[in-house]
């Protein structure tokens, strides 16, 4: 049963520079993502990748087992590149929770509106994963989540974060969980050549995240 889961001197001559064809590990997962973005994991097959990226069935084989293995790589790399660069960003802000909850989801949303289709196959296909493929992106995915909190019990503790309370507490998890939420769905709307790039989208959403958490003003 199926599972939905880039002195004098001489002078300079230029020179074109051929761009130097794309390696067969990177376009296989770049079409892979293509195709299970526009038509969804199931319906895609080996073949239909392959002629996507110009490569045959055994090129695909040389670097990966299975379609399973090929969705369970390009979902764990992008999702590790988001953890990496969430804790770059939390990390270069400074100590002021607030610099940090603003850089923290200005990068987030950034990569969400840049990858959108990266955002939308790591999403929506991570279903037809197994448990043990999911555990590895599961466990990414409450690590950037632990970042968020921390920030938001830092701003907490210092008395610039003043978020809502259910029953007289913080429930910061919670609250974590509905940034993030918010944050990773703009990828389902957001596309270029709209009234505001990405990176105004990504103030206008850091900003947002501020007010949410009842931030005092800087």
């Amino acid at each position: 049963m199926s599972k939905r889961k880039a002195v004098r001197e001489a002078p300079v001559v230029s020179a074109v520079v051929e761009r130097e064809p794309r390696a067969p590990v990177e376009a296989i997962r770049a079409a892979a993502f293509a195709q299970f973005a526009e038509r969804g994991y199931p319906v895609v097959t080996v073949r239909d990748i392959m002629k996507a990226c110009g490569l045959t069935q055994g090129a695909l084989y040389n670097h990966f087992k299975s379609k399973d293995e090929l969705l369970h790589d390009i979902i764990t790399s992008t999702q590790a590149e988001l953890e990496r660069v969430c804790q770059q960003a939390a990390a270069g802000a400074g100590d002021d929770p607030r610099a940090k909850l603003a850089a923290f989801v200005r990068v987030y949303v950034m990569r969400h509106c840049r990858l959108r289709v990266e955002a939308l196959v790591a999403n929506r296909e991570i279903s037809w994963l197994d448990a043990t493929r999911v555990a590895d992106i599961r466990r990414s995915r409450r690590a950037i989540r632990g970042i968020l909190v921390g920030i938001l019990a830092h701003g907490v503790e210092s008395g610039l974060f003043d978020p809502p309370q259910v029953d007289g507490r913080y429930d910061l998890k919670a609250i974590a969980m509905a940034l993030l939420d918010q944050c990773t769905h703009v990828s389902m709307w957001y596309g270029p050549g709209g009234e505001l790039s990405e990176e105004q989208m990504a103030k206008l959403y850091a900003d947002m995240a501020l007010r949410a958490v009842g931030a005092t003003s800087r």
